[in-house]
Parts: structure tokens; C-alpha cells; sequence
């Protein structure tokens, strides 16, 4: 699957297959592209804990649920708890080190000198600051994107769902202090269709995005909509007219109750 086709269809999938486990090695190819994906000095502060249901234990799945769309929880195989290591970043100067071996930083012959006598003790004294939410959180997020890419490519589903009490997680999982939950993912076999209700509402294109200063929308071209229109990576808006008869169709064959929101 080309990228473009894996980002048109990155759909959120809230309706997973319970009794149709996901193969491990599926879930380590989504690690994978986390892994690999671009982090600010090579920190790499993103990690993860996979609870698979099957084998997991009652007090983990238990840690994992959460007060709003707790049946999507229920329901997935696989939950993948996304989660900030801030004591990545005391590893910082050993990280700049290997990013300079590697010829990814710096040039010139004394390059070696000006990053033990510059960028090193620079990045060391704001070493505290850089642990707070904002830049490892944007970066992690690109990683988590990349998963989720790989594993819609595989064919799997997801959502990304906030977490409950991630105290409460973060101690069951046994995670320390210095972790930071993000997001909690849910992965599995679609149970509803891969359109899932058609493109989500989105604001229009000339309101968000702007060229050579705020208030000038980027011009969209109408060829580049059709061209992705073309190769699946937009959809028609929702709803499809069948989407209500199909949510009704889940919600009794899955056994939801309620309205599905909680």
C-alpha cells in the first residue's frame, strides 16, 4: 500500500473484533516505525507497553479503561499505551555524541570540540525545562502517527482514546515516575467498514493553513483535491446512508449498551 492510500484511509476504527487476535508481529512493525521516526537530538523519549488481552492480567486491563468510549477499550485485542520517558533526556549529551559519529551533526575538524564545548553544556542547563510537555510530546506524536500509518497498511484498525487515571495506569503498569502517559491506542481487526461513516467533518482548508503570513489562506488547487480524491486519500463527506443501519447492526452483534459513548 502507497502512503497516500494508507493516509486516506487512516480512519479512527472504534469498532474492533474481539475473538480475532492481532499477530505480535504485526504490533512490532508499528514499533518499528515508531522507533524510526524523527525526534529532537535523537532523544527518543517516546515508549510503549502493549497489553494484549489474551494474556494480560486482570489488575493491567483493568488499569487500562477509561470513563468516555469505554466499550472500544472492551472491545480491542490490543491496547497500546503510549507514554513520554522524561529521564530520556538525561541521556541528551550521549545521544548529540552519537548523532555526530554518525555524521548527522555538526562539520568542519573541530566539530568534536564545539559540541563537548557548546551544544552539550547548552542542552545541560536546560536540561529540566526540556522534560516538561511540548517538544518530546510533538515528537512523539510523530511516531505515534507512523504506527498508526503501518498499521492500517497491515490492515488493522485503531483509536487513539485519552486516558482515564493514568496515575492509577501508570503505577499498575508498573511504570516509573518519570513517565509521562500520552495516549492510549486501541488496535485490532475492523469490525465496521473501512469508510467507517465517510471523511470526518473537517474545517475548511483556506482557515487553517496560510502562505507568507496569517490571514492569506494557502490557495488550494482544485487538480490536487481531485488527485487525492482520485487515489483514496480523500473521501466523500459523511454519513453514508447505510452508516446508521450499520451502527445498529455492531451495536447488537458486538452486545454495546447504551448509546456507545461511554
Amino acid at each position: 500500500m502507497e502512503l497516500r492510500e494508507a493516509i486516506g484511509r487512516r480512519r479512527s476504527i472504534r469498532f474492533m473484533l474481539p475473538y480475532k487476535p492481532v499477530e505480535p508481529e504485526k504490533i512490532q512493525r508499528m514499533l518499528e516505525a515508531a522507533r524510526i521516526a524523527s525526534h529532537w537530538g535523537n532523544v527518543q523519549s517516546l515508549r510503549a507497553v502493549v497489553v494484549f488481552k489474551d494474556s494480560a492480567s486482570p489488575e493491567v486491563i483493568q488499569a487500562i479503561t477509561a470513563p468516555v468510549a469505554g466499550f472500544q477499550i472492551r472491545l480491542a485485542p490490543v491496547v497500546i499505551v503510549w507514554y513520554v520517558e522524561t529521564a530520556a533526556v538525561d541521556e541528551q549529551s550521549d545521544r548529540l555524541r552519537e548523532l555526530l559519529k554518525a555524521g548527522a551533526l555538526g562539520f568542519g575538524d573541530d566539530k568534536e570540540a564545539a559540541l563537548e564545548r557548546q551544544l552539550i553544556p547548552f542542552f545541560t542547563g536546560i536540561k529540566e525545562r526540556l522534560k516538561e510537555p511540548g517538544l518530546n510530546e510533538m515528537d512523539c506524536g510523530q511516531g505515534i502517527a507512523q504506527a498508526t500509518l503501518m498499521a492500517f497498511e497491515q490492515g488493522l484498525g485503531t483509536c487513539l482514546l485519552g486516558g482515564g487515571n493514568t496515575e492509577k495506569m501508570r503505577q499498575n503498569l508498573g511504570l516509573p515516575e518519570s513517565a509521562r502517559i500520552l495516549i492510549i491506542q486501541t488496535v485490532g481487526y475492523p469490525a465496521e467498514s473501512p469508510e467507517a461513516g465517510g471523511q470526518r467533518p473537517r474545517q475548511p482548508f483556506e482557515s487553517l493553513f496560510h502562505m507568507n503570513g496569517y490571514g492569506k489562506p494557502f490557495p488550494r488547487s482544485a487538480d490536487v483535491v481531485e488527485e487525492l480524491h482520485a487515489d483514496g486519500m480523500l473521501q466523500q463527506p459523511a454519513p453514508a446512508p447505510w452508516r446508521e443501519a450499520e451502527l445498529e447492526y455492531l451495536r447488537q452483534a458486538l452486545a454495546i449498551k447504551g448509546n456507545g459513548l461511554i
